[in-house]
């Protein structure tokens, strides 16, 4: 073996063993590294006898190396390499797949396009969560589109525009652009009129039964071949609002015959007579349907992928007859399965929600038993909980199920360190207190954060606790620690003070309870998913601020929502539970 073949040798082991360590993250193996050497390099199999003398010097001053020192020397030496190694793990920190063909686009655009017939639910986190993800790992753009060209049967609520983007803002997401199908309407007429040039569309006064008959059987409407000028005055009609709801629509002409009765000449635009709730908008009569509406917009707006549900495949194949007559490009498409979410009673629907509010069932939009974004936000629940949990959820096309205690995990990984304990007693027991207990209990304000101090609860007379907290007189072992305070036992109705030694604790295993002074206690009501619990919290919840989050200890966290009093000055402080 000469010493250029040696050489080279040397260079290709230290390339292997460099690949090796940074893939990962460890020590080379010279049997690891054989295989692909060999691969590489034919011609040094038949010096396969001498190479693993050779590698064995290399891999070793290659493990002497630190991780960064290993990263550098590989960037020296095989740069595509370790970008290719750099790109597997970026690949592997992400809960979603690469958008399909990324690379073709100079600029990823997506749009979020809800109907605004009323604030968020919590499925409805799931697309600005991912959208928004991607827009961030692709440094792209997003728009909100607001779909709101059904003003009868999905009628908006005017309301709902605004509520929509406080719900985006929630999440943590700013679209780059806002726009309102509402205020489009004319360029859609404009495509609709360029449409009927291109041969592409006609005006069909065909009942809803009668066509559907037709379509059927992979009949022609009779109105199918009228000449381009008879349909051009028949839509113009239609703009100008000469027909009536049902008796005149605009259809895209497709294949009559086509194996999809759902795809053969659909409807474009259609009129409606109930006047839309922008004022803006009001005067219009003829509307475009979503797929006509949708279509034209993603292509005008630059849109390079679009997200939708499995159940809207059929979108995509109506649309692609527009974009063939219009000789565009259609988006990459990602189609996915339903959210079912758990822990509600209340179905997750915008319809039903709004129904239950009406009828007084639910208090409002941000009511604890409604599965909305409003409800969890005044519950304390952090907008990037929400979407770190949706993200979680993939792009599966099957339909997925959201646990909540998936949010409520995330959420408690934000919230726990920075939220003080207080204690909250539910509907408890009156008990009195015996043997001289110190004055005032001070546990901590945060079990981890000593410099946070202690909260100062003066105790008095006697307490309150939750009545499964309460031992039995004739139970074997009726020793109760009180947080924050010491050890007592139950004697003849009342509590003795018995020690401020926590081995009875460690040692014997005695009940750790949380309590409040009966005296000074601050009446609380916490709404949950359940509906309202009452109770009692120590005497220092009601100077805390609303909005602000507490952990009530064996309870679970809650925000404060406001203190109020009723007719006789009793004090009552509101609270919101977030969960456990």
């Amino acid at each position: 073996m000469d010493d250029d073949l040696r050489e080279r040798i040397e260079r290709e082991v230290e390339k292997h063993a460099l690949l090796n360590a940074v893939k990962h993250e460890s020590d080379a193996d010279v049997g690891a590294i054989m295989g692909p050497l060999m691969g590489d390099n034919p011609d040094f199999r038949q010096h396969g006898d001498e190479i693993p003398g050779i590698a064995g010097g290399v891999v070793g001053r290659v493990n002497d190396l630190g991780y960064d020192e290993k990263r550098e020397r590989l960037e020296e030496l095989a740069p595509e390499e370790l970008a290719e190694i750099e790109a597997e793990e970026e690949e592997d920190e992400h809960d979603l797949p690469d958008l399909p063909n990324a690379d073709d686009y100079d600029e990823i655009r997506m749009r979020c396009a809800p109907n605004p017939n009323g604030p968020w639910h919590v499925g409805h986190a799931r697309m600005p969560a991912v959208i928004g993800t991607y827009r961030e790992r692709y440094d792209g753009w997003f728009c909100v589109r607001f779909d709101d060209t059904d003003p009868e049967t999905k009628r908006p609520d005017l309301e709902a525009y605004d509520a929509i983007l406080e719900d985006l803002e929630y999440l943590g997401f700013e679209p780059d652009d806002v726009y309102k199908a509402s205020d489009r309407l004319e360029t859609y007429y404009d495509h609709a009129r360029e449409l009927i040039d291109l041969g592409g569309a006609y005006t069909c006064s065909c009942s809803g039964e009668e066509f559907s008959e037709l379509k059927n059987s992979g009949e022609a409407c009779p109105h199918r071949e009228k000449d381009v000028e008879t349909v051009r005055e028949e839509f113009a009609a239609m703009i100008d609002g000469e027909y009536e709801s049902g008796e005149m629509v605009l259809r895209v002409k497709t294949d009559i015959e086509h194996k999809n009765p759902a795809l053969r000449d659909w409807v474009a635009f259609r009129m409606i007579d109930t006047p839309h709730p922008r004022e803006e908008a009001s005067e219009y009569r003829c509307w475009p349907m979503l797929d006509f509406q949708s279509g034209i917009d993603d292509h005008l707006l630059g849109i390079t992928h679009i997200i939708r549900g499995i159940d809207l495949q059929d979108s995509a194949k109506r649309q692609q007859f527009v974009y063939d007559y219009f000789d565009w490009e259609y988006p990459e498409v990602v189609h996915w399965g339903h959210v079912q979410l758990d822990d509600y009673d209340v179905k997750m629907s915008t319809s039903t929600i709004s129904e239950l509010i009406e009828r007084g069932e639910l208090d409002g939009w941000d009511d604890p038993r409604a599965p909305t974004l409003k409800s969890l936000r005044r519950r304390g629940i952090r907008g990037e909980a929400i979407v770190e949990a949706m993200v979680g959820l993939g792009t599966s096309t099957s339909d997925v199920d959201l646990a909540m205690s998936s949010i409520y995990a995330a959420n408690r990984d934000l919230i726990d360190e920075e939220t003080d304990r207080r204690f909250f007693v539910r509907d408890g027991n009156q008990v009195p207190l015996a043997g001289d207990p110190p004055a005032e209990a001070n546990p901590p304000l945060h079990p981890n954060h000593e410099e946070r101090g202690v909260r100062e609860i003066p105790v008095g007379d006697s307490v309150m606790l939750e009545s499964e907290d309460l031992p039995e007189p004739a139970a074997e072992d009726t020793r109760l620690w009180l947080k924050g305070l010491g050890g007592f036992e139950l004697e003849d109705g009342a509590l003795r003070y018995a020690t401020d030694d926590l081995d009875v604790v460690r040692e014997e295993g005695v009940d750790v309870v949380h309590w409040v002074p009966a005296d000074g206690r601050v009446p609380l009501r916490m709404r949950t998913i359940d509906g309202d619990v009452t109770g009692h919290a120590e005497p220092g919840v009601a100077d805390l601020e609303p909005d602000e989050l507490v952990q009530f200890e064996r309870v679970g966290f809650a925000r404060i929502d406001r203190h109020e009093s009723d007719e006789e000055d009793d004090a009552e402080t509101v609270a919101y539970y977030t969960h456990p």
